[in-house]
């Protein structure tokens, strides 16, 4: 028999959080990461400082058309979620994206907070089939 457990995060408010990454400036990102975020990309995986991070977001609103499908969410613990989409953008030169992305935040005192971002682009012989 599988038991599930009843998430307790606010869904909405962490998809509208995850959104924001996609669009958002450098100040959003120190806003809504962690003091420290674990990032893995194919072109880099490491932990990175907020200030770190926020600099990556050097140009905002870089994708368009954003689509977000979520795929699932665990709530390990009552200030930990983990949630993974599909999601598919657009970049600034018109070339479709497409990836599996994974995000887990962490509940502090001012809200949640981005702690792990994973992104796995989709193959365009995936996409086309999508």
């Amino acid at each position: 028999m599988t038991v599930t457990k009843t998430i307790t995060a606010n869904k909405q408010e962490l998809l509208d959080i995850e959104k924001g990454f996609w669009s958002g400036d450098s100040a959003y990102y120190e806003a809504n990461a962690d003091v420290e975020c674990l990032v893995a990309f194919p072109q880099m995986a490491q932990a990175m400082t907020n200030a770190a991070l926020a600099k990556t977001a050097s140009t905002p609103n870089k994708w368009r058309n954003l689509d977000i499908k979520l795929k699932g969410m665990v709530e390990p613990g009552s200030d930990i979620v983990m949630l993974t989409y599909e999601a598919r953008a657009t970049r600034e030169n018109g070339e479709p994206y497409a990836a599996l992305v994974s995000t887990g935040y962490v509940h502090r005192a001012d809200g949640w907070k981005m702690m792990f971002h994973s992104q796995t682009p989709i193959e365009a012989a995936s996409q086309a089939q999508g």
